[in-house]
């Protein structure tokens, strides 16, 4: 193919249509009528003589061909914008850009209310999507810019990405008020004796149970869930003890009649961090939100 005769304005649709794999959505993000969308995707199909996207029920499915062109397309698109934006002040007032983020709904709840009440403040046109977090880092997701931040804690991270230290968070024991098996205070005997929520968070093994393998003890665990809101209210209403970040525990605990007792042990901190590619601190637009996010973590 000669890329002299290529319309490269046909690229940012293919990587809206790939996104949304929708015309109508696709459209409205490029701010483009249906029709324009529908017939730019008959073009690419004919120059690149491949269907791309196939419609499959109410979703149009890509093309092994199509997934194949997805990441490179996207990441030269994000590599022009980059250089044209080199240098340019950033008028977060006047931006309406859209940043897609993926957080646990801990960190959500712990940083999106009040990064929420920054921007209508001061970026009332910026738009914020929120992808839920899996435990491993979303390498591809982040590679291909389908995420443009992830804030998480993670064990590994390559080296093509940045990182920033967000927070440190500690850990508490919360248990209903009034519980019958605790007595105003926990030690490490009432602890194992208690029957826990475990907040997972897809992880096989966390940082309590670790600490108890290595002291040849275990703990009694009746019920898992990924989320640790739900965590604090059932928690509330039974008699189940769950380990929740301190912070966090300490909210619900204003909320719930909750009663919160420091770990009998020591696993220390977590950490949470900040992560994107590399390259993207050249972006003066996500570094302006990171910034932001930042001062919400040391705060």
């Amino acid at each position: 193919m000669n890329i002299h005769n290529f319309d490269l304005n046909l690229l940012r649709v293919l990587d809206a249509l790939l996104r949304e794999q929708n015309v109508s959505r696709a459209a409205e993000r490029l701010a483009l009528s249906q029709p324009a969308v529908s017939n730019a995707l008959s073009r690419l199909r004919d120059l690149l003589d491949d269907p791309l996207l196939v419609r499959i029920g109410r979703r149009m499915q890509p093309t092994p061909r199509a997934l194949a062109l997805e990441g490179p397309i996207r990441a030269a698109l994000q590599q022009i914008e980059q250089t044209l934006n080199a240098g340019e002040a950033f008028d977060p007032r006047q931006s309406r850009q859209q940043f897609r983020i993926a957080v646990t709904d801990y960190v959500e709840l712990m940083c999106m209310p009040r990064l929420l009440g920054l921007l209508s403040e001061q970026a009332p046109g910026i738009r914020i999507d929120i992808a839920h977090l899996s435990p491993s880092l979303p390498v591809e997701a982040l590679d291909k810019g389908e995420l443009d931040l992830v804030l998480g804690r993670f064990d590994e991270i390559p080296a093509r990405f940045a990182r920033q230290h967000w927070r440190s968070e500690t850990l508490q024991v919360a248990v209903r008020k009034g519980h019958p098996q605790l007595a105003g205070y926990l030690d490490l005997d009432n602890f194992l004796r208690l029957r826990h929520l475990w907040v997972h968070g897809g992880q096989t093994r966390g940082m309590v149970d670790q600490w108890l393998g290595e002291q040849g003890l275990s703990r009694e665990i009746r019920y898992t869930t990924p989320n640790y809101l739900q965590a604090a209210h059932i928690v509330a209403g039974s008699e189940l003890a769950a380990v929740l970040p301190t912070q966090l525990a300490r909210q619900f605990a204003a909320l719930l009649p909750l009663q919160l007792f420091d770990l009998p042990f020591e696993v220390g901190p977590f950490h949470l961090e900040i992560v994107s590619l590399a390259q993207r601190q050249r972006d003066p637009a996500l570094q302006w939100l990171v910034g932001l996010m930042l001062a919400i973590g040391q705060s």
